[in-house]
């Protein structure tokens, strides 16, 4: 009884808190959108004081949070709507107003402040996304597809689609489809070109935007937010459970999976803590819905119909017995506070040939996995029958820009050592991500 009275009090203790600042946030117009994609060396500067440290994927981003590719460094950052930019080597940008009008309508800014930037923005209805680069700037209210250079002594905007006004020092200018205007910054002088000039990494932009665009139209129920949604359709299945309704289940688990058992907890200004998950997918069900133990199906996500702001207290319905509940860390820490492997090192680095195959032989819920490999669901049930599947990686964009460190037949890739701990800005290795990092017991052969 004591026992049971000693454990109630401390989770009054941690909830009460966190149910108060989480109404405090819902009630008010601060938006965060979601780091879903990390490659190479990406650094983040929270405004925790600590300066930049290391970005993982599914790191919630916040209005005043700074981001910085390093030379072979790329990420992609997911709006609610499926508005996306995508970082490239060598840049920074700051991200200096997310916020909801009364209507709904969301306004984003984002300060290029060096290297290069695609957007697109998805144009819906009300929004607003603005740009600024170097002494201009270009606010979208209507879908479009740009990329910002800005170098030393010259800024560039290119037009991919739809139609751009960018305003500064020399004036208004207008751009229209495949337009391309560079300024001179030193002496507010401009030229505009009918024609866009390729870059090396248009090919890349431009096949993540199309995963995003292919995975995103199969959702299987409505939400008023669409970011994470693609991750969803790829990496797993949604099913209707007798007495439970629709749920999702990632592809390659296992009975002994549990959702929780690689992320970490990580510490933002003004809201606590929130779970960052080393899952691909991992942003949607841990922010909404509810997870959920079925007999005979193991565990699932179920989306719900009540949508809020944002959910940072993991809600877990009929757990297994012996199961331990996730908890947010009573002492707070600047770093992350890591759960099981957390984010994890990477057997995967760039330059892969084509055709290579990834060997799953453990439960790894997608962690691993990169984008684009076709009919995963196929793979998912030879691993569910034989306890291993071969995945081929696509020889498309991703594929072609990744390489193997070769790993002996019966070998495994590198895994980090399992259990807590605190992880830190000055933590090494790279974040298991859905740009085809793999991790814990998957090879490569």
């Amino acid at each position: 009884m004591k026992q049971s009275v000693s454990t109630s009090l401390l989770w009054l203790a941690i909830l009460v808190p966190l149910l108060v600042a989480l109404t405090a946030f819902a009630e008010s117009n601060v938006r965060i959108v979601r780091l879903s994609d990390v490659e190479g060396s990406v650094q983040i500067d929270r405004g925790t004081g600590q300066g930049f440290e290391k970005a993982f994927l599914n790191m919630p981003i916040t209005e005043g949070v700074k981001l910085k590719a390093g030379d072979d460094g790329r990420a992609e950052v997911e709006f609610e709507d499926n508005t996306l930019m995508h970082l490239v080597p060598k840049t920074m940008l700051e991200f200096t107003e997310l916020t909801l009008r009364d209507s709904g309508g969301k306004i984003s800014t984002v300060d290029v402040e060096s290297g290069e930037a695609y957007v697109y923005f998805a144009g819906k209805r009300d929004d607003e996304f603005t740009v600024t680069f170097a002494h201009e700037k270009t606010t979208l209210t209507h879908a479009a597809h740009l990329r910002v250079k800005v170098g030393e002594s010259t800024a560039e905007l290119a037009v991919f689609d739809g139609e751009v006004q960018v305003d500064g020092p020399a004036g208004e200018i207008k751009l229209s489809k495949k337009q391309t205007v560079t300024f001179d910054l030193s002496e507010d002088q401009y030229s505009v070109a009918k024609k866009v000039e390729q870059d090396p990494l248009d090919a890349w932009d431009k096949h993540e935007e199309q995963y995003h665009q292919r995975y995103e139209a199969s959702t299987a129920y409505s939400s008023p937010y669409s970011y994470g949604l693609s991750d969803l359709n790829y990496y797993g299945n949604y099913m209707t459970v007798p007495g439970y309704g629709l749920c999702w289940q990632p592809y390659f688990i296992g009975m002994g999976w549990n959702p929780y058992m690689d992320g970490a907890w990580m510490l933002y200004p003004g809201f606590g803590y929130s779970w960052v998950s080393a899952y691909p997918w991992g942003w949607m069900p841990y922010h909404s819905g509810s997870w959920l133990f079925v007999p005979s199906y193991g565990w699932m996500w179920q989306p719900g119909t009540n949508w809020v702001v944002w959910n940072r207290i993991p809600a877990v319905i009929n757990p297994p017995r012996n199961y331990v509940p996730p908890r947010p860390p009573v002492i707070n820490q600047p770093g992350m506070v890591r759960v099981g492997r957390g984010p994890t090192s990477s057997t995967l680095a760039a330059g892969t040939r084509a055709g290579s195959k990834l060997v799953l032989d453990a439960p790894l819920a997608g962690i691993g996995i990169p984008r684009g490999v076709e009919n995963l669901g196929r793979a998912n049930r030879a691993f569910q029958s034989h306890g291993q599947a071969r995945i081929g990686l696509p020889g498309g964009v991703r594929g072609a820009a990744m390489t193997a460190t070769p790993v002996p037949r019966g070998g495994r890739g590198m895994t980090m050592p399992a259990g807590g701990g605190h992880w830190g800005s000055a933590s090494t290795g790279h974040a298991a991500s859905s740009s085809g990092h793999a991790s814990g017991p998957s090879s490569h052969r």
